[in-house]
């Protein structure tokens, strides 16, 4: 890894540390999104980040949860090897419509504890209640846009 991929993969991890993530996990989702070849083993990507077996094994079981990475095995080959798959973020941001929506049904919960309140008392849950609402709509409306522009413009538009 050169000096300015390094720069990336730690900007990486910070980054998706700040998003909730760890930083080993960022650093490992932003070191399979440059790195040659695409599949790496947890051997190589301890090597690679500088890091133990065991950060790298804690860091992909989350990676694969969420679906930024895969996890993949080859016959006869007792490796595993770890890639992030390709039309990974249609499925990770459609992944979010069902949470956005079991956040906005939360909200309505809340909502109903305060219906003989006034307004005002409601205010600050009806604002976020009625942005998740509205992320819950326009979320697959981006999906499909993006998917349309990806299939006119081409992949790198």
């Amino acid at each position: 890894m050169d000096e300015r991929q390094a720069t990336f993969v730690e900007t990486m991890g910070q980054f998706l540390a700040a998003q909730g993530l760890t930083p080993m996990a960022g650093r490992m989702w932003g070191w399979l999104l440059i790195c040659e070849p695409a599949e790496q083993t947890a051997a190589g990507l301890a090597e690679s980040l500088q890091a133990s077996r065991g950060s790298i094994s804690s860091a992909a079981r989350v990676l694969v949860s969420t679906g930024l990475i895969r996890r993949t095995t080859r016959r006869g080959d007792r490796k595993e090897y770890f890639s992030v798959p390709a039309g990974f973020t249609r499925a990770f941001v459609a992944a979010q419509v069902p949470r956005l929506r079991a956040f906005r049904e939360l909200t309505e919960t809340g909502l109903q504890l305060l219906a003989d309140r006034p307004s005002a008392a409601r205010e600050r849950i009806q604002e976020v209640h009625d942005l998740y609402a509205y992320f819950e709509q326009v979320y697959p409306l981006m999906l499909d846009q993006y998917e349309r522009h990806q299939r006119d413009e081409g992949p790198n538009a």
